[in-house]
Parts: structure tokens; C-alpha cells; sequence
């Protein structure tokens, strides 16, 4: 009988030795997993735990290949007719000395069309005590047309402008000198922008005595013309001064500018 005991006793006490071995391999793998799993969201999950952020800026500049103005004609008449009648031989006129002058068609464009009624405010007659109710009567119609012209050769712009004025144009206005191909302008600001933020965060990693990465962020200012000069833009060029001379309109220079952000992970 004690044996017996003694005998279980022994196997009772291997069993727990197990039980506690198996516990402590299972809290050294879960120990070394959660370490692990830590270090894996420390490198990939919170990119910015070592990281550099660099601005880049890139320009370049170009000469302007594009003209852009527009003009517009505005008549009133008692009938709608009568006002369309009149503004479409005016508009006609510029259109055709526009084309004879090697225009093309599709650079032409009517960016708006409008027919409106005008009316005038009749007062009641008034008295010593009181106004009778005044009304608005129908006197006629405004009909408008707005063109957006694009001129090609810049040298040009100046004889077009006085050209349209002499057929009888007196409204013309957002003179600006461009570039047709602004996006391959555009692509070339931002290369350089990212370049010149490459090598900055490339001199400071050095310093540091760490290596650079990967890229983890990028933003950027959307590239934009500036005129790099004071002539020759914007505002209203009254015709009626001197229709039959050319002015003169120096396109100048266009400056496209990209601005970037980057974040680089270091290591």
C-alpha cells in the first residue's frame, strides 16, 4: 500500500515538472514572437520612427509661344432679331479678318452667347400725397457673344488686335502670353524639384552616418506659369484709342516652379 502511493507520488510530481516546462517554452515563444511582431510594426506599420522630411524645388524657364485674348460684342435692339442681326456682322467681320490673317479655325472659340431682355422702370405719377406704383417695361434685348482667340505666332498679337479693331471690335481684354505645352514644363519643374530633395536628404544621411532607404511620402505645389516680365499682360485694351496701330506686346519669359515634399526612412 505505501508503494502505491509512493509510486504515484513520484509520477504525480513528473507530471507537474512537465506541465511547467511546457509553460515556460510557451512563454519564451510568445515572449519572442511579441518582440518580433513589435520590431515588425516599429519598421513597417510607423515608417516615420526614423525618418528625414526634405523640400525640393525645381524651376525652369521658358519663352512664351502663345497668345491669348478674347473680345466681345454687345447689341441692343427693340426685337432679338434686330440685336442678333447686329452683333453677328460685327462678330463676322472680326472672325473673318481673324482667319485671313492665318488664324485657324479650331484656335477660335465663343466661350458665350446670351440673349437677355432689357427693360426700363416707368414711375407712377406722384402727387402732393402719394406715388402710384411704378413697372418695368420691356424696351428691347441685349444679345452678347464672347470669342476666346489663341494666336499661334506671338509676333502677331499686336497687328490682331489692332486688325479686329478696325472692323468695329472695342471690347477686348485678358491679353496673356503662355505656353502651349505647359505639362512637358510641368514634368521637368518636378524632376528637378525631386532631384534637388534627393540630394539634400543624401548630404544629411551622410552626416548622420546612416543610408537612405526608401521614399515613404511625396507631395507637391502644383507647378504653375509666373511671367517673368512686366509687359505685355491682362487687362482691357481699349480699340477705340487707335484702331489702325499695331501695338507693341513682348511676350517675355514664362517660369514654371515645382515645389516637393518628401519623406525618406533612414537607417
Amino acid at each position: 500500500m505505501n508503494k502505491f502511493f509512493t509510486d504515484n507520488k513520484y509520477a504525480m510530481s513528473w507530471g507537474i515538472l512537465g506541465v511547467v516546462i511546457v509553460a515556460v517554452f510557451a512563454s519564451i515563444f510568445l515572449i519572442t514572437k511579441t518582440v518580433n511582431e513589435v520590431k515588425k510594426f516599429g519598421a513597417n506599420d510607423n515608417p516615420y520612427y526614423n525618418s528625414v522630411s526634405m523640400t525640393g524645388k525645381g524651376e525652369v524657364v521658358a519663352v512664351a509661344d502663345i497668345a491669348n485674348f478674347n473680345f466681345s460684342v454687345m447689341e441692343t435692339s427693340e426685337s432679338v432679331e434686330s440685336a442678333q442681326k447686329m452683333a453677328t456682322e460685327k462678330i463676322n467681320k472680326a472672325l473673318d479678318y481673324l482667319k485671313s490673317k492665318g488664324v485657324e479655325e479650331k484656335d477660335i472659340k465663343t466661350t458665350s452667347y446670351n440673349i437677355n431682355p432689357k427693360y426700363d422702370w416707368i414711375q407712377g405719377p406722384c402727387t402732393q400725397y402719394r406715388c402710384e406704383p411704378g413697372q418695368s417695361k420691356l424696351i428691347g434685348y441685349d444679345v452678347s457673344q464672347n470669342i476666346d482667340v489663341k494666336v499661334r505666332d506671338t509676333s502677331k498679337a499686336g497687328e490682331l488686335l489692332a486688325g479686329i479693331g478696325a472692323v468695329g471690335i472695342s471690347n477686348v481684354s485678358g491679353l496673356q502670353f503662355t505656353i502651349d505645352d505647359e505639362e512637358t514644363l510641368k514634368a521637368e519643374a518636378r524632376a528637378l524639384a525631386i532631384a534637388d530633395a534627393r540630394s539634400k536628404v543624401d548630404a544629411i544621411a551622410k552626416d548622420l552616418g546612416v543610408r537612405v532607404v526608401r521614399v515613404i511620402s511625396f507631395n507637391e505645389d502644383e507647378a504653375y506659369p509666373m511671367p517673368d516680365y512686366g509687359e505685355g499682360m491682362g487687362g482691357e485694351y481699349n480699340m477705340a484709342k487707335s484702331a489702325s496701330v499695331a501695338p507693341q506686346l513682348p511676350s517675355g519669359e514664362n517660369k514654371i516652379t515645382s515645389r516637393v515634399y518628401v519623406s525618406f526612412e533612414i537607417r
